[in-house]
Protein backbone atom coordinates (compact mmCIF):
# COMPACT_ATOMS: atom_id res chain seq x y z
CA UNK A 1 0.00 0.00 0.00
CA UNK A 2 1.44 3.43 -0.92
CA UNK A 3 2.36 5.69 1.99
CA UNK A 4 1.52 9.35 2.47
CA UNK A 5 2.11 12.05 5.07
CA UNK A 6 -1.07 13.48 6.61
CA UNK A 7 -2.12 15.45 9.68
CA UNK A 8 -5.39 15.29 11.62
CA UNK A 9 -4.92 18.46 13.70
CA UNK A 10 -3.02 21.72 13.20
CA UNK A 11 0.18 22.15 15.16
CA UNK A 12 3.93 21.62 15.10
CA UNK A 13 5.87 19.07 13.05
CA UNK A 14 4.86 16.37 15.53
CA UNK A 15 1.33 16.27 14.06
CA UNK A 16 2.61 14.76 10.80
CA UNK A 17 1.82 11.06 10.42
CA UNK A 18 3.00 8.47 7.92
CA UNK A 19 -0.08 6.56 6.76
CA UNK A 20 -1.04 4.05 4.09
CA UNK A 21 -3.42 5.47 1.50
CA UNK A 22 -4.47 4.01 -1.84
CA UNK A 23 -5.35 6.82 -4.29
CA UNK A 24 -7.37 4.55 -6.59
CA UNK A 25 -7.55 4.90 -10.35
CA UNK A 26 -7.12 8.36 -11.84
CA UNK A 27 -10.39 10.13 -12.66
CA UNK A 28 -11.05 11.54 -16.14
CA UNK A 29 -8.43 14.14 -17.08
CA UNK A 30 -6.12 13.01 -14.26
CA UNK A 31 -2.78 11.20 -14.34
CA UNK A 32 -1.35 8.98 -11.64
CA UNK A 33 2.23 9.83 -10.71
CA UNK A 34 4.66 7.70 -8.72
CA UNK A 35 6.80 10.32 -7.03
CA UNK A 36 10.58 10.20 -7.19
CA UNK A 37 11.18 13.60 -5.53
CA UNK A 38 8.93 15.96 -3.57
CA UNK A 39 9.55 19.65 -2.93
CA UNK A 40 9.28 21.09 0.60
CA UNK A 41 8.13 24.70 0.91
CA UNK A 42 7.13 27.19 3.58
CA UNK A 43 3.54 27.03 2.34
CA UNK A 44 3.53 23.48 3.73
CA UNK A 45 4.24 24.93 7.17
CA UNK A 46 1.37 27.40 6.73
CA UNK A 47 -0.96 24.51 5.86
CA UNK A 48 0.22 22.42 8.81
CA UNK A 49 -0.12 25.23 11.36
CA UNK A 50 -3.49 26.45 10.08
CA UNK A 51 -2.32 29.85 8.84
CA UNK A 52 -3.76 28.71 5.50
CA UNK A 53 -6.96 26.81 6.36
CA UNK A 54 -7.32 23.26 4.99
CA UNK A 55 -9.92 20.58 5.62
CA UNK A 56 -8.77 17.93 8.07
CA UNK A 57 -7.41 15.32 7.83
CA UNK A 58 -5.17 16.72 5.12
CA UNK A 59 -2.20 15.80 3.02
CA UNK A 60 0.73 18.14 2.57
CA UNK A 61 2.94 19.41 -0.24
CA UNK A 62 2.28 21.27 -3.49
CA UNK A 63 5.07 20.18 -5.89
CA UNK A 64 6.64 16.89 -6.96
CA UNK A 65 8.21 15.01 -9.85
CA UNK A 66 7.94 11.40 -10.89
CA UNK A 67 6.77 8.93 -13.49
CA UNK A 68 3.27 8.48 -14.87
CA UNK A 69 1.83 5.08 -13.92
CA UNK A 70 -1.75 5.45 -15.21
CA UNK A 71 -3.87 7.77 -17.34
CA UNK A 72 -7.45 8.81 -16.73
CA UNK A 73 -9.99 8.96 -19.53
CA UNK A 74 -9.54 11.90 -21.86
CA UNK A 75 -5.83 12.48 -21.21
CA UNK A 76 -3.93 13.36 -24.38
CA UNK A 77 -0.27 14.11 -25.05
CA UNK A 78 1.14 12.07 -22.15
CA UNK A 79 1.97 8.39 -21.77
CA UNK A 80 2.66 5.85 -19.04
CA UNK A 81 6.35 5.86 -18.11
CA UNK A 82 6.91 9.52 -18.98
CA UNK A 83 8.79 11.81 -16.58
CA UNK A 84 6.65 14.68 -15.36
CA UNK A 85 6.46 17.30 -12.64
CA UNK A 86 3.57 19.32 -11.27
CA UNK A 87 2.49 22.08 -8.93
CA UNK A 88 -1.00 21.91 -7.45
CA UNK A 89 -3.01 24.30 -5.32
CA UNK A 90 -4.34 21.37 -3.26
CA UNK A 91 -1.87 19.77 -0.80
CA UNK A 92 -1.01 16.10 -1.11
CA UNK A 93 2.43 15.77 -2.72
CA UNK A 94 4.02 14.21 0.39
CA UNK A 95 3.13 10.75 -0.88
CA UNK A 96 4.46 7.85 -2.91
CA UNK A 97 1.57 7.83 -5.38
CA UNK A 98 -0.91 10.56 -6.31
CA UNK A 99 -3.57 11.37 -8.86
CA UNK A 100 -3.32 14.93 -10.18
CA UNK A 101 -5.18 16.95 -12.82
CA UNK A 102 -3.41 16.72 -16.16
CA UNK A 103 -3.66 20.51 -16.56
CA UNK A 104 -1.21 20.94 -13.66
CA UNK A 105 1.40 18.55 -15.14
CA UNK A 106 4.35 19.36 -17.39
CA UNK A 107 6.90 17.11 -19.03
CA UNK A 108 10.41 17.21 -17.58
CA UNK A 109 12.94 17.89 -20.34
CA UNK A 110 16.26 16.11 -20.70
CA UNK A 111 19.07 17.63 -18.70
CA UNK A 112 16.89 18.35 -15.67
CA UNK A 113 16.84 15.78 -12.86
CA UNK A 114 13.74 14.71 -10.97
CA UNK A 115 15.00 16.45 -7.83
CA UNK A 116 15.60 19.68 -9.75
CA UNK A 117 12.15 19.46 -11.34
CA UNK A 118 10.49 18.87 -7.96
CA UNK A 119 12.20 21.97 -6.58
CA UNK A 120 11.40 24.09 -9.63
CA UNK A 121 7.66 23.69 -9.94
CA UNK A 122 6.69 25.88 -6.97
CA UNK A 123 9.94 27.63 -6.04
CA UNK A 124 11.17 28.14 -9.59
CA UNK A 125 7.81 29.24 -10.96
CA UNK A 126 7.48 31.60 -8.01
CA UNK A 127 10.82 33.17 -8.89
CA UNK A 128 9.63 33.36 -12.50
CA UNK A 129 6.45 35.31 -11.84
CA UNK A 130 8.16 37.58 -9.32
CA UNK A 131 10.89 38.83 -11.65
CA UNK A 132 9.22 38.35 -15.04
CA UNK A 133 5.64 39.44 -14.34
CA UNK A 134 5.01 41.07 -10.94
CA UNK A 135 7.94 43.47 -11.37
CA UNK A 136 9.79 42.86 -14.61
CA UNK A 137 13.44 43.07 -13.63
CA UNK A 138 15.55 44.90 -16.20
CA UNK A 139 19.24 45.41 -16.82
CA UNK A 140 20.63 48.06 -14.50
CA UNK A 141 18.02 47.58 -11.76
CA UNK A 142 19.24 47.21 -8.19
CA UNK A 143 16.85 44.92 -6.32
CA UNK A 144 16.53 43.74 -2.72
CA UNK A 145 15.84 40.06 -1.96
CA UNK A 146 15.13 38.74 1.53
CA UNK A 147 15.94 35.10 2.36
CA UNK A 148 18.41 35.17 -0.52
CA UNK A 149 19.92 31.79 0.44
CA UNK A 150 16.56 30.00 0.48
CA UNK A 151 14.94 27.89 -2.22
CA UNK A 152 13.15 30.73 -4.02
CA UNK A 153 15.89 33.21 -3.14
CA UNK A 154 18.78 31.39 -4.80
CA UNK A 155 16.81 30.86 -8.00
CA UNK A 156 15.54 34.44 -8.08
CA UNK A 157 18.96 36.00 -7.38
CA UNK A 158 20.70 33.99 -10.10
CA UNK A 159 18.05 34.76 -12.67
CA UNK A 160 17.96 38.46 -11.83
CA UNK A 161 21.75 38.57 -12.12
CA UNK A 162 21.53 36.90 -15.54
CA UNK A 163 19.04 39.60 -16.57
CA UNK A 164 21.61 42.27 -15.72
CA UNK A 165 20.32 43.38 -12.31
CA UNK A 166 22.45 44.16 -9.27
CA UNK A 167 21.14 42.05 -6.40
CA UNK A 168 21.30 42.97 -2.72
CA UNK A 169 20.55 39.84 -0.71
CA UNK A 170 19.56 39.57 2.94
CA UNK A 171 20.47 36.38 4.81
CA UNK A 172 20.80 35.14 8.37
CA UNK A 173 24.47 34.12 8.67
CA UNK A 174 27.94 34.49 7.20
CA UNK A 175 27.74 31.00 5.71
CA UNK A 176 24.50 31.89 3.94
CA UNK A 177 26.08 35.15 2.79
CA UNK A 178 28.84 33.24 1.01
CA UNK A 179 26.26 31.01 -0.63
CA UNK A 180 24.20 33.99 -1.79
CA UNK A 181 27.29 35.66 -3.29
CA UNK A 182 27.96 32.50 -5.32
CA UNK A 183 24.40 32.57 -6.65
CA UNK A 184 23.99 36.07 -8.06
CA UNK A 185 24.15 38.53 -5.14
CA UNK A 186 26.54 41.43 -5.60
CA UNK A 187 26.02 42.64 -2.02
CA UNK A 188 24.76 40.75 1.05
CA UNK A 189 23.42 42.09 4.34
CA UNK A 190 23.20 39.93 7.48
CA UNK A 191 19.85 40.24 9.25
CA UNK A 192 20.24 41.03 12.94
CA UNK A 193 23.72 42.44 12.42
CA UNK A 194 23.60 44.88 9.50
CA UNK A 195 21.12 47.75 9.58
CA UNK A 196 18.89 47.06 6.60
CA UNK A 197 17.66 50.51 5.60
CA UNK A 198 20.99 52.25 6.12
CA UNK A 199 22.79 49.47 4.27
CA UNK A 200 20.50 49.64 1.26
CA UNK A 201 20.61 53.43 1.12
CA UNK A 202 24.42 53.35 1.27
CA UNK A 203 24.60 50.81 -1.57
CA UNK A 204 22.20 52.85 -3.73
CA UNK A 205 23.68 56.29 -2.94
CA UNK A 206 20.56 57.22 -1.02
CA UNK A 207 18.12 56.43 -3.79
CA UNK A 208 16.65 53.14 -2.56
CA UNK A 209 15.63 50.21 -4.74
CA UNK A 210 12.77 49.93 -7.26
CA UNK A 211 11.54 46.62 -5.83
CA UNK A 212 11.81 44.54 -2.66
CA UNK A 213 11.01 40.83 -2.68
CA UNK A 214 10.08 39.93 0.90
CA UNK A 215 9.16 36.40 1.98
CA UNK A 216 9.89 37.03 5.66
CA UNK A 217 6.84 39.09 6.57
CA UNK A 218 6.32 40.63 10.00
CA UNK A 219 9.96 41.14 11.03
CA UNK A 220 11.05 42.92 7.85
CA UNK A 221 7.95 44.52 6.35
CA UNK A 222 8.28 48.14 7.51
CA UNK A 223 12.03 48.27 6.94
CA UNK A 224 11.46 46.89 3.46
CA UNK A 225 9.10 49.76 2.70
CA UNK A 226 11.78 52.21 3.83
CA UNK A 227 14.28 50.66 1.38
CA UNK A 228 12.18 51.60 -1.63
CA UNK A 229 12.75 54.55 -3.91
CA UNK A 230 9.95 56.83 -5.09
CA UNK A 231 7.25 54.79 -6.93
CA UNK A 232 8.95 51.57 -5.78
CA UNK A 233 7.13 48.25 -5.46
CA UNK A 234 6.89 46.20 -2.26
CA UNK A 235 6.33 42.53 -3.11
CA UNK A 236 5.41 40.62 0.03
CA UNK A 237 5.07 36.95 -0.89
CA UNK A 238 5.66 35.02 2.35
CA UNK A 239 5.22 35.03 6.11
CA UNK A 240 8.21 33.14 7.52
CA UNK A 241 8.26 35.37 10.63
CA UNK A 242 4.48 35.81 10.75
CA UNK A 243 1.96 37.84 8.74
CA UNK A 244 2.95 41.46 7.98
CA UNK A 245 1.30 44.18 10.06
CA UNK A 246 -1.80 45.99 8.93
CA UNK A 247 -0.91 49.44 7.60
CA UNK A 248 -2.72 52.54 6.43
CA UNK A 249 -2.48 53.37 2.71
CA UNK A 250 -1.02 56.70 3.85
CA UNK A 251 2.18 54.83 4.78
CA UNK A 252 2.66 54.22 1.06
CA UNK A 253 1.95 57.86 0.24
CA UNK A 254 4.47 59.40 2.59
CA UNK A 255 7.23 57.03 1.46
CA UNK A 256 6.99 58.12 -2.17
CA UNK A 257 3.70 56.86 -3.66
CA UNK A 258 4.74 53.21 -3.31
CA UNK A 259 3.04 50.18 -4.80
CA UNK A 260 2.21 47.19 -2.55
CA UNK A 261 1.27 43.72 -3.79
CA UNK A 262 0.75 40.35 -2.13
CA UNK A 263 0.89 37.89 -5.07
CA UNK A 264 0.49 34.12 -5.10
CA UNK A 265 1.77 31.70 -7.71
CA UNK A 266 -1.59 30.12 -8.38
CA UNK A 267 -3.06 33.38 -9.68
CA UNK A 268 -0.18 33.60 -12.14
CA UNK A 269 -0.60 30.03 -13.41
CA UNK A 270 -4.39 29.87 -13.27
CA UNK A 271 -4.62 28.72 -16.88
CA UNK A 272 -2.88 25.80 -18.52
CA UNK A 273 -1.31 28.22 -21.00
CA UNK A 274 0.23 30.34 -18.22
CA UNK A 275 1.66 27.27 -16.47
CA UNK A 276 3.15 25.88 -19.67
CA UNK A 277 4.66 29.23 -20.70
CA UNK A 278 6.23 29.77 -17.28
CA UNK A 279 7.63 26.24 -17.17
CA UNK A 280 9.15 26.58 -20.64
CA UNK A 281 10.95 29.80 -19.73
CA UNK A 282 12.07 28.38 -16.40
CA UNK A 283 13.39 25.11 -17.82
CA UNK A 284 15.16 27.04 -20.58
CA UNK A 285 16.92 29.23 -18.00
CA UNK A 286 18.11 26.12 -16.14
CA UNK A 287 19.30 24.36 -19.28
CA UNK A 288 21.12 27.54 -20.35
CA UNK A 289 22.85 27.55 -16.92
CA UNK A 290 21.43 30.93 -16.03
CA UNK A 291 19.94 29.18 -13.01
CA UNK A 292 21.42 26.31 -11.02
CA UNK A 293 19.14 24.46 -8.62
CA UNK A 294 20.86 23.82 -5.30
CA UNK A 295 19.37 20.85 -3.44
CA UNK A 296 20.60 21.68 0.03
CA UNK A 297 18.80 18.94 1.96
CA UNK A 298 17.31 15.51 1.26
CA UNK A 299 15.12 13.53 3.65
CA UNK A 300 13.27 10.24 3.35
CA UNK A 301 9.54 10.82 2.99
CA UNK A 302 8.96 9.33 6.45
CA UNK A 303 11.17 12.09 7.95
CA UNK A 304 8.97 14.96 6.74
CA UNK A 305 8.62 16.24 10.33
CA UNK A 306 12.41 16.60 10.62
CA UNK A 307 12.48 18.50 7.34
CA UNK A 308 9.87 20.91 8.75
CA UNK A 309 11.85 21.43 11.96
CA UNK A 310 14.96 22.32 10.01
CA UNK A 311 13.06 24.62 7.65
CA UNK A 312 11.39 26.52 10.49
CA UNK A 313 14.65 26.62 12.42
CA UNK A 314 16.34 28.35 9.46
CA UNK A 315 18.85 25.52 9.24
CA UNK A 316 18.29 24.94 5.52
CA UNK A 317 19.81 26.46 2.40
CA UNK A 318 18.57 26.19 -1.15
CA UNK A 319 15.84 23.68 -1.87
CA UNK A 320 14.71 20.77 0.29
CA UNK A 321 13.32 17.56 -1.17
CA UNK A 322 11.71 14.45 0.24
CA UNK A 323 12.60 11.13 -1.37
CA UNK A 324 9.95 8.37 -1.27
Amino acid sequence: MPTTIRFHAHGGPEVLRCEELEPGKPAPHEVQVRHTAIGVNYVDVYDRTGLYPVSLPSGLGREAAGVITALGRGVRGLRVGERVAYVHSLPGAYSELRNVPVERVVKVPRGISDEEAAALMLKGLTAHFLIRRTYKVARGDTILVHAAAGGVGLILCQWAHALGAKVIGVVGSDAKAELAKKHGCRHVLISGRDELVAGVKALTRGAGVPVVYDAVGKDTFMDSLDCLRRFGMMVTFGNASGPPPAISPLELTKRGSLFLTRPTLFNYIASREELAAGARELFAAVRARKVRVLIGQRYPLAQAAEAHRDLEGRRTTGSTVLVP
